[in-house]
């Protein structure tokens, strides 16, 4: 036991000499076989882009339906059965035309009847105003007495107005059978045809409704803040949901002054100034108000933000609070990821505004930027470097020719300004591109 005891102290002390032998002089990476990528010397892959300067605008986003400025209700005058209608739905209608007839036998019996009591009425006023007359001449005369007087007096009154009450009559009865035509008062078109020939039409149930083609507006309704923000006469960009670009322009040119008490929201209508093919009442269309805009300003995608959120305890009010601050890593030499703090303004979209903390030159890293922190090693790949294996695959015209090198390749060897003008090329521009850079590779290789 004491021979092997001896013989273990002797073996320790040797490897103990060899490996402090130049212990200062290697990293613990090499001491532990040589993996250098398990210490974190190994570089990041990721993507760039350059920062963008253009204008951006602040917008608010709602969507409303389009309607008809000024939408007409009909609704009969009388009520009878129709029997005859002559428009029908998206039919444009002037004003006055006929749209529809209600039966008029039993109008036009009350308006005869009304025209024979007015005559009955004036021949009972001209009886009785002649009679008036004599007796008021016998009383000049003493012929007859006050009351004699008082009774003829009495009796042209009474036939006077049973005149103007028959000449109501007959205005009213005139009225009815006019209204057993229902006609548009504007002109418009029929939106909405609520009865049929056959069916009885009443007072207070619409037969018809005429949208104004004079105009078109929209209504949205806006939580506080936006609605806050919003003034009249701001500029608004409408978009129908299967269209890419504008379908329609108007302006802000009403709000309302209050807020609605059940739902908290603001409204506001929006008219329509200049009108697309595919705007017409009713339709659903996105609205972009426009709040502020500014030219040649420094944005950044979303995307490409790194967001740090911090706990902050307020001792004032004892109460717990979110502290939240916004990145971005910038690459430095395509070698080291440099992180920035910003200060952000106003976004657009996938577009932030950046206030502070970039260049318009810098190198924003814009894929692979979760997993970095300021003076990481990072490698700037291409897109395709991002790309499953069948992505990267090459057919067709962009396939290289016998021993040349695909396009992955020869895209990871382009200088930043090569690879910003490959991604605004075309399919056809690109294989023509890759075709050239063919062309000149093996033009070099024969003259080596």
């Amino acid at each position: 036991m004491k021979k092997l005891f001896v013989t273990a102290i002797i073996l320790s002390t040797i490897i103990a000499g060899c490996g402090n032998s130049d212990s200062e002089e290697q990293s613990p990476q090499s001491r532990f076989g040589g993996f250098r990528g398990f210490g974190g010397d190994r570089a990041t892959s990721v993507e760039t882009k350059p920062v963008s300067v253009g204008p951006i605008a602040e917008q608010v986003r709602s969507y409303g339906n389009v309607k008809a400025q000024d939408v007409v209700v009909i609704t009969p005058q009388v009520s009878n059965r129709i029997t005859r209608i002559y428009v029908d739905l998206g039919d444009t209608v002037r004003q006055g035309q006929l749209l529809a007839k209600i039966y008029d036998a039993t109008f036009r019996d009350q308006l005869n009847q009304a025209k024979a009591q007015l005559e009955q009425s004036e021949i009972a006023v001209q009886r009785d105003s002649a009679q008036f007359e004599r007796q008021q001449l016998l009383l000049e005369r003493d012929l007859i007495s006050q009351s004699e007087y008082d009774i003829a007096l009495a009796t042209y009154r009474n036939s006077l107005a049973q005149y103007q009450s028959a000449r109501a009559s007959l205005t009213q009865a005139e009225e009815n059978f006019n209204n057993t035509e229902v006609r548009s008062p504007v002109r418009g078109v029929i939106t909405a045809r609520n009865f049929e020939v056959g069916d009885l039409a009443t007072t207070g149930q619409a037969i018809f409704e005429i949208a104004n083609t004079t105009g078109y507006e929209t209504r949205i309704y806006l939580p506080v803040q936006d609605w806050r923000a919003v003034k009249i006469g701001q500029e608004v960009f409408m978009r129908v949901s299967n269209e890419e670009g504008v379908s329609a322009k108007g302006v802000v040119s009403r709000k309302s002054p209050q807020l609605d008490a059940t739902t908290g929201l603001g409204e506001v209508v929006i008219t329509l100034s200049d009108v697309g093919p595919s705007i017409y009442p009713g339709v659903l269309v996105e609205n972009l108000i426009t709040i502020s805009s500014k030219q040649n300003t420094m944005k950044v995608p979303r995307s490409a933000l790194v967001e740090t959120v911090e706990t902050v305890v307020n001792p004032e009010s004892n109460t717990i609070e979110l502290d939240r601050s916004y990145s971005v890593f910038v690459s430095v030499g395509d070698s080291v990821a440099e992180r920035r703090r910003l200060e952000l303004g106003i976004e657009q979209g996938d577009q932030i505004e950046v206030l502070s903390g970039l260049r318009p030159r810098d190198q924003i890293i814009i894929t692979g930027q979760q997993g970095l922190e300021d003076g990481s090693k990072i490698s700037v790949a291409s897109g395709t470097a991002f790309q499953s294996p069948e992505q990267q695959t090459v057919t067709g015209d962009d396939a290289p020719p016998s021993g040349g090198r695909p396009n992955g390749e020869m895209f990871r060897n382009l200088t930043p300004e090569q690879r910003e003008k490959l991604r605004d090329m075309s399919q056809e521009e690109r294989r023509a591109f890759f075709q050239k850079l063919r062309e000149q590779n093996a033009d070099s290789t024969a003259k080596n």
